[in-house]
């Protein structure tokens, strides 16, 4: 049980975002003893991804202004007399200012149930999840886009968001028993990638998703009447990330998923187009050396212009006379010296480097396009990838790793306090919500854990986020199935440039006939006050009556929800008060389109702690690894990872480079959920 935990670890990780959960796979892996844990019933933190049904509970609980105060501090007693208690804190508090909106009868969806949903049982013992879990019950095609996975399949959960799940050695205290037809957790699957749990029993069979290369049946017809009751009862087809990012197809976090092979347990599908918002129109930006020559946007001596200024700018440093002059200036100064016509300028200003007008010096304008320019081509037309089934499957991916190496999980599982050592200034042990003492060398803690006492010196900045679901693209093409980003431009002086990520249901991140759109900026003002101004300008936010044909022509917001979430990157360790050398501390998600500050954190600070091990080696080859006598070999638990017992996969897939890129969605195997059965059975009879 998890109230009878080991009292002595070398790591104890307190959060699982995405820095937490890199950390702990590389420890884990490196040979130390992990023990992960979050107070939170879902894995992620604010990298986590919801249903609707469980992003409704999440805006619920953060609408809710109570503060949770410790009711009993018996844990106090605990602390000795040459010892001294770090508090941490029991609410988070890095979200804010959250407001929803639907945008069509909410009345109607009184009484309807979520398709396939478990029925609700009492939960005891979770002091904030209120026998409700705010994580989706994802309702995916039972294993769409999913391989089967090794005999080094996880020992402990890694499962999506929400799901109640079982730890390798422990149990989290109330949770709700599961069905394993009915769930996939990551920990205790048979399949690598972990993303897509097989369908609840009499739950239909979800339809196949269109590949971006069909064509639209419906392009000249009006959309779908979609109602806000069919989002309800569908609500298991969607995945709502709390952060929206996107992969660098040559970003750090790539490298990092093929290096440690944990790409295996994650598929992705390309962002198949590039967006720019110019003169209150949607365009599409040409990209490669291809689209710009089939451009009709461009006329021939623009398209000359643009090649030649994208090929400079992938060996500018060879050139530093082209640009030293200009290193004081802003990039956007720069571009009206290269004798780039206006609309060019705008394009590699907002859509290509993707840097502030006004703040991007000449220096990070062309970085940014190197960087845009290196990742083209790797994995398809545009620089950018997407996981399926959401961002919050990266972090359950690298805590897959964790587990496999022997690392402990347990959610719903809250610190009380880190416990320092007067004499020698460092942190010795933790004390969580059970009053047990767990003792380690090391201490990673996610910073909305840490009191305002100790953050009393930092100044952190905030992020506007707003989730839209819609019933079309803001661009429509021939194909339905598109992925697409845009950054809109600053409408007002002041304001900062939003990054609009607009994902289809091939992605499965939504429900058939409609989209998601992630809108993402620094904040100013309130969530709602940043992007509304700008989700005006995109999309029609009338309910019934259309009053002009303008309006009619662009999709309409069928719900939607604001909210500003703390950036505490950047902030240096010194600014926390109190904190011992042997505490690190991660931050939580930034408003950057990429994931390099969350891969960079985690490898610095795994460096600091273990300066002689490798930060997230390949794992060992399976038919090198020695069983011991009383270990399970793959072979008499039926789990064999040779190529001959893996199911045959009939779509086509792209595995280059390490990565499994979707193009067309893979057929369910039906054997899946045997196979996943017996390997809980076996797991939770070694535990026992």
């Amino acid at each position: 049980m998890a109230d009878n935990l080991p009292t002595e670890f070398d790591v104890v990780v307190v959060g699982t975002g995405l820095p937490e959960s890199i950390i702990a796979a590389a420890c884990a892996r490196s040979g130390q003893r992990v023990l992960h844990v979050d107070s939170r019933n879902y894995y992620g933190g604010n990298w986590a991804s919801f249903s609707f049904s469980g992003l409704l509970s999440w805006i619920k609980e953060n609408q809710q202004k109570t503060d949770l105060s410790d009711e009993c501090e018996e844990w106090r007693k605990l602390i000795l007399e040459d010892e001294e208690a770090i508090p941490l804190s029991s609410k988070d508090k890095t979200i804010q200012h959250v407001e929803d909106f639907c945008f069509g009868d909410q009345d109607s969806a009184e009484g309807v149930e979520e398709a396939g949903a478990l029925p609700k049982l009492p939960v005891f013992g979770a002091p904030a999840a209120q026998g409700v879990s705010p994580g989706p019950e994802k309702a995916s095609p039972a294993a769409e886009g999913i391989p089967l996975g090794s005999e080094e399949s996880p020992a402990a959960e890694g499962g999506p968001p929400g799901l109640e799940k079982e730890n390798p050695a422990v149990e989290s205290p109330g949770e709700e028993p599961q069905s394993p037809e009915a769930e996939q957790p990551p920990s205790c699957e048979g399949d690598g990638a972990g993303a897509a749990p097989g369908t609840a029993a009499g739950d239909p069979a979800p339809q196949p998703a269109q590949t971006e290369a069909a064509p639209s049946e419906n392009t000249a017809q009006e959309p779908k009447k979609i109602s806000y009751s069919q989002i309800v009862r569908e609500g298991r087809r969607f995945n709502i990330d709390l952060v929206s990012k996107l992969l660098y197809s040559r970003g750090l976090l790539i490298e990092l998923l093929i290096k440690s092979n944990v790409s295996r347990y994650a598929e992705f599908k390309n962002t198949t187009r590039v967006l720019a918002f110019r003169e209150g129109k949607v365009e599409q930006v040409p990209c490669s050396r291809a689209d710009i020559f089939n451009s009709r946007q461009l006329t021939m001596v623009e398209k000359r212009m643009l090649m030649k200024f994208l090929t400079f700018c992938l060996d500018y440093e060879q050139h530093p006379e082209e640009y030293q002059a200009y290193e004081s200036s802003t990039f956007a100064q720069f571009l009206q010296t290269r004798k780039l016509t206006p609309s060019l300028q705008h394009f590699i200003l907002h859509s290509i480097a993707m840097v502030s007008e006004t703040e991007s010096s000449t220096l990070e304008g062309l970085q940014a396009t190197k960087k845009f320019l290196q990742c083209l081509g790797r994995y398809g037309n545009t620089p950018f990838l997407f996981p399926l089934y959401g961002q919050g499957e990266i972090p359950q991916c690298f805590c897959r790793l964790c587990a496999v190496f022997g690392g402990i999980y347990c959610l719903r599982h809250a610190v009380r306090c880190l416990v320092l050592d007067r004499a020698s200034g460092r942190c010795k042990a933790i004390v969580d919500h059970f009053g047990q003492r767990i003792s380690a060398n090391y201490f990673i803690v996610e910073d909305s854990y840490l009191s305002e006492s100790t953050c009393t010196n930092v100044c952190y900045r905030q992020i506007s986020r707003a989730v839209l679901i819609t019933d079309q693209s803001v661009l429509n093409t021939d194909s339905e199935q598109q992925v697409s980003v845009l950054t809109v431009p600053p409408l007002e002086p002041g304001r900062a440039a939003v990054c609009a990520i607009e994902l289809c249901s091939s992605t499965m991140t939504c429900m058939k006939d409609t989209y998601l759109v992630h809108l993402t900026c620094p904040s100013t003002k309130t969530a709602r006050e940043d992007l509304e101004p700008v989700v005006q300008k995109l999309f029609n936010l009338n309910t019934e009556k259309e009053t002009e044909n303008e309006e009619l022509e662009k999709p309409r917001v069928l719900w939607a929800v604001y909210f500003n979430m703390r950036d505490s990157s950047g902030v240096e360790k010194s600014s926390y008060a109190g904190l011992p050398s042997n505490v690190y501390v991660c931050s939580g998600p930034d408003s950057a389109l990429g994931n390099d500050c969350a891969v960079k954190q985690a490898e610095t600070i795994f460096r600091e702690m273990f300066p002689a091990e490798e930060f997230c080696p390949p794992p060992p080859n399976p038919e090198d690894i020695i069983y011991d006598e009383d270990e399970i070999e793959p072979e008499e638990s039926g789990l064999n990872n040779s190529p001959e017992t893996k199911p045959e996969t009939s779509a086509e897939e792209s595995s280059s480079e390490g990565l499994q890129v979707v193009t067309a969605p893979l057929e369910a195997f039906s054997a899946m959920k045997l196979l996943r059965l017996l390997f809980l059975v076996m797991m939770m009879l070694r535990a026992i």
